[in-house]
């Protein structure tokens, strides 16, 4: 696809040439989304948790993944690794600190108790737990599912326009791909930017090196470097290998904290902080600021959901592309019921338990240091985590090392396991190979070079802030990826589950004739060429492997 890169590079110009202007443009954006459809992103969340308890608590939960005979790939404690690192390992480093502290006064709806941290730590059990990863899991089963159990190509095209009139499948498959190929290049480019600044400033707190454009450029070679090796080797050897060194070190760390540091107050904060999420999930989860809906929005930053859940909620979307195909590619041979709990409730225990230790840290020693922890924070988000681990005595220094190295090795999964899915949207219906990722990591970087080089922090900011901007229209197509699952479970008789089991037969089928590269019925040469009138495959499925 030509179009894709043309866009990308369009936009990357558009926004370094005039960062003030397209900063305004995004910014008017981003006050329209959040003033006239923050209900739009809470009953889209809604809808992405209802979906998932449907699938574990129905029959269809029992449909494995690949077909009856399929068995798992990896090992579960592999595949737990692998999907929390490409899903949100490197984010909850920094906003597990950050979160807390920045929402410590004026959170809503949870209540304080006396204990003015207490708001802030729930709000992020709740922005990065077990809602967020429902809403990943929801796109990655309409993925896993269309692929691993009817054939199809793993892209968003086909797990949705068969839902659509024959007519405009073609175009509306286009679309949505460009959509989805978009999204997963800047994405991964702002992240590959941040990443850099971020592990800066991991070095500075132990080694003094001051963060800038040299430190960034080396970093981003460094970590593209890695990625690019990762995604050469494949996901049994490359990714899988450094999510389980990245989950290790993750134990490691908590482990460090919670023994070194304020181990009697951090276990009555995860007490306290527990209970009160549960009580709150509900009241949380239908939460859209009603009050402030009265009369326009002036800017986003007046609306706290614009701050917080809108936004928060909107990149989940923005980087469904990616981690949903990757988390989908990765879980053939396990159950749907498996595959949504292992999605969704795992994560979120330990997302739990990271915030919980981590972010009770950061609060007690922020207390006690005068509030260097805030100060340091709101300077920039990710020097957070390594101001609090200074503060923890005897074992600060070893576990400032262990933090900077997570931070690459958690960019470096999540790159790779974008290159993996991006590969798939650019490459289908063919296979992509090794060197293939190779250059699409080199690519990304080199946007990543360019948005630093020549805009800096507030251009990387703007492009980050844009892309998720995107995830408005993207809701849609999700939208309709969940309806078509639903209508495709719903139909599932005994043909399709033969089919499923079809599937992985690497025989040629009869019907693979009837079909195109893009699962679209031929024209039928034996009613006339060019009559408009198609063939019906002997599946309503099927499609050319």
């Amino acid at each position: 696809m030509v179009l894709p890169p043309l866009l990308i590079l369009a936009a990357v110009i558009a926004v370094i040439v005039d960062p003030d202007g397209a900063a305004a443009v995004i910014g008017r954006l981003r006050t329209f989304v959040t003033g006239g459809f923050t209900w739009w992103f809470v009953a889209y969340s809604l809808l992405a948790f209802g979906v998932c308890t449907w699938l574990c608590l129905s029959r269809m939960g029992s449909i494995r993944l690949g077909g009856p005979k399929a068995r798992p790939e990896h090992g579960k404690f592999a595949w737990y690794s692998m999907l929390f690192a490409c899903g949100q390992g490197i984010g909850l480093i920094f906003w597990s600190i950050a979160e807390p502290i920045l929402l410590r006064e004026g959170a809503p709806v949870v209540e304080e108790a006396g204990n003015p941290g207490q708001a802030g730590i729930v709000w992020t059990y709740f922005h990065w737990g077990l809602t967020a990863w429902a809403m990943y899991c929801v796109v990655a089963i309409c993925l896993a599912y269309s692929h691993h159990n009817l054939g199809k190509t793993l892209t968003f095209r086909e797990a949705t326009v068969d839902l659509l009139p024959v007519r405009v499948q073609r175009p509306a498959g286009v679309v949505i791909e460009l959509l989805a190929i978009i999204a997963t290049v800047l994405g991964l480019a702002t992240s590959f930017g941040f990443a850099a600044m971020q592990f800066s400033s991991g070095l500075t707190s132990f080694t003094g090196i001051l963060s800038g454009p040299t430190v960034w450029f080396v970093v981003i070679v460094v970590l593209g470097g890695l990625t690019a090796l990762s995604a050469f080797l494949g996901v049994n050897k490359g990714m899988k290998r450094i999510s389980e060194l990245n989950s290790v070190l993750s134990i490691v760390l908590v482990i460090g904290v919670f023994v070194f540091g304020p181990t009697v107050y951090i276990l009555s904060n995860l007490s306290q902080t527990f209970g009160s999420f549960f009580t709150s999930f509900i009241p949380m989860s239908f939460w859209t600021g009603a009050e402030g809906a009265a009369a326009p929005l002036g800017d986003w930053s007046e609306s706290w959901n614009g701050i917080w859940t809108v936004f928060i909620w909107c990149w989940v979307i923005a980087f469904s592309p990616f981690v949903a195909g990757f988390i989908a590619r990765i879980s053939r041979g396990r159950t749907i019921r498996e595959f949504v709990l292992g999605v969704t409730i795992i994560p979120t225990l330990i997302v739990m338990v990271w915030v919980a230790v981590i972010g009770s840290a950061g609060i007690y020693y922020d207390d006690r240091s005068g509030g260097s922890v805030s100060a340091d924070v709101a300077e920039n988000t990710s020097a957070g985590l390594f101001s609090m681990i200074e503060m923890i005595p005897v074992v600060g220094g070893p576990l400032l090392v262990i933090a900077t190295i997570l931070v690459a090795t958690y960019y470096v999964t999540s790159l790779d396991s974008g290159t993996y899915a991006l590969a798939e949207f650019v490459s289908a219906p063919k296979k992509s190979g090794p060197l293939f990722r190779v250059v699409l990591v080199a690519s990304i970087g080199t946007v990543a070079v360019l948005l630093l080089a020549l805009g800096g922090v507030n251009v990387v900011d703007t492009v980050q802030t844009g892309t998720i901007i995107g995830a408005f229209p993207f809701s849609f197509v999700i939208l309709l990826m969940i309806i078509n699952l639903v209508r495709r479970l719903r139909s599932r008789n005994k043909s399709v589950r033969q089919l499923e089991k079809d599937i992985n037969d690497p025989g040629h089928r009869a019907e693979d004739e009837t079909i195109d590269s893009d699962g679209i019925p031929r024209p039928d040469p034996r009613r006339g060429v060019g009559a408009g009138t198609l063939t019906e495959p002997q599946s309503p499925y099927a499609r050319k492997p």
